[in-house]
């Protein structure tokens, strides 16, 4: 019986059936294969009168390009296979999306929910303190964001640790992204993640060949959408997928089982419910579904994993019905289970590039910090005026009274309005998840061995990264 791979070893297995149609020196792709450095720390904290005692992690996949990036995350399961693997994906993803970092990624076992506000805040600084002293926490070298477990609140402890410990950095806000508005962050960033996962599909479908390859046609209009995990990730990409595209989003997975309806959930009453009571039992806008990892192997056109590594594995791969995986999680499908789905023509959007919207928008929190101005400060009012300049001149022809038309006041409002931070944050998001869909797509459809698009992004990041090695001499 075929064996399942663990996260780590599907990330090396997905790497080494790139690679192996790449002319890569074995030095070279040795050197990017491997972890860096991997640090481990053990650390107490005094919690309700004893000493509790802490295992975290920071690991560096590259430096290929500095600062490197990539989250932290509060987890039970973080382990050290896990956090190398995830730094990995973080160098191909932001090579994918041309970010300039190298990959990184942090962890800490520990269960968040075993202990309170105060509690955490003494465990989190305590962790970051120890990461900070190494300069593995700071804005030219390593910069952490959210993860599984943290958010906007870590980060901003984090930050304010590093500035204790650092008073004199002008820098210090960019020691970490993903931050509150109040403390250094950026609008747009909460929502990043699943947004990317929105632009992503879009650019999918504006290709008929690609739809075509997926068994689809026409918009995202109307296509049925099963979500898994109503996280930040999930919650973003199934609200903008319903309210904005006209998706249906039929079924939503949680821990404590699935709820369904096949005139499509509305996320936001779900949401609400989820926080009251800590799961999907007992919504009355769907049918409650017990078992909820059976809800994967439901029909629709799109499924959206968005939760944890290896839920779409070697038991349950041949039983799969969706038309496409979009991965809005890091690592959801196995590599067994990738070579199912593929030869059952069922196209995946890999996770290096369908989840990179978090660290695309991290790129541009990091760049406002450096800078110490918002985006759209200086040039929102000029932009305004030169629109203003234009319809003063369009109003005046529109009197002519050998001129039929008139300009609506709905185009008036939209044409005036300058681009803000929120605004310039959503382009640049799409233009990026653009040019990289672009990019894969180029090789999945030019490259006669290149079947999938997970192979393509693997062989667009692994030829930057080994173009940036080779600038530095090796």
């Amino acid at each position: 019986m075929k064996t399942e791979p663990s996260f780590r070893e599907s990330v090396d297995i997905m790497f080494n059936r790139a690679v192996a149609l790449m002319d890569l020196s074995p030095g070279l792709e040795q050197k990017i294969r491997v972890c860096n450095s991997t640090y481990t720390v053990r650390f107490g904290v005094r919690l309700r009168g004893k000493i509790e005692t802490f295992t975290g992690y920071r690991s560096v996949h590259s430096e290929h390009m500095e600062p490197v990036k990539g989250g932290i995350r509060f987890a039970m399961g973080v382990n050290q296979d896990e956090v190398e693997a995830l730094a990995a994906l973080m160098t191909y993803k932001c090579a994918l999306v041309q970010t300039p970092f190298g990959g990184s990624k942090g962890g800490l076992r520990i269960d968040p929910r075993e202990w309170n506000v105060h509690e955490m805040e003494l465990i989190t600084r305590r962790f970051a303190y120890e990461l900070i002293k190494r300069d593995l926490i700071n804005p030219s070298q390593n910069v952490p964001a959210p993860d599984m477990g943290t958010g906007e609140r870590e980060m901003a402890w984090i930050t304010d640790q590093y500035r204790r410990m650092n008073t004199t950095d002008i820098n210090a806000a960019a020691c970490v992204t993903g931050k509150p508005i109040n403390g250094g962050g950026i609008q747009g960033r909460v929502e990043a993640t699943g947004r990317g996962v929105q632009y992503a599909l879009r650019e999918f479908f504006r290709y008929e060949e690609d739809k075509a390859k997926a068994n689809m046609s026409g918009t995202l209009d109307g296509k049925k959408v099963i979500v898994q995990g109503l996280g930040n990730v999930g919650y973003h990409a199934a609200k903008f997928l319903s309210e904005e595209d006209g998706c249906k989003i039929v079924a939503v997975i949680e821990r404590d089982g699935a709820v369904l309806n096949p005139d499509g959930l509305a996320i936001e009453f779900l949401k609400e419910h989820i926080a009251l009571t800590g799961g999907v039992k007992g919504f009355s806008g769907g049918t409650y579904v017990e078992n909820g990892a059976a809800v994967l192997e439901e029909e629709c056109d799109i499924l959206i994993p968005a939760a944890m590594e290896g839920v779409i594995n070697l038991s349950n791969a041949k039983n799969i019905k969706a038309k496409m995986i979009i991965e809005a999680a890091n690592g959801p499908v196995t590599a067994g289970a990738d070579e199912i789905l593929n030869k059952m023509g069922v196209v995946i959007i890999p996770d290096m590039y369908a989840n990179a919207g978090g660290v695309t928008v991290s790129y541009f929190e990091w760049v406002k910090n450096l800078g110490h101005i918002r985006f759209g400060r200086i040039s929102r009012r000029q932009e305004e005026a030169r629109h203003q300049l234009l319809l003063d001149e369009l109003e005046r022809l529109s009197n002519d009274p050998a001129i039929t038309w008139e300009l609506s006041e709905n185009f008036k409002r939209q044409y005036l309005r300058g681009a803000g931070e929120l605004e310039l944050v959503r382009s640049g998001l799409d233009d990026t998840m653009r040019e990289s869909y672009q990019s894969m797509r180029e090789v999945w459809h030019t490259n006669d061995k290149v079947h999938d698009l997970r192979i393509a992004a693997y062989l667009v990041s692994i030829n930057r990264v080994a173009a940036s090695y080779r600038s530095k001499g090796l």
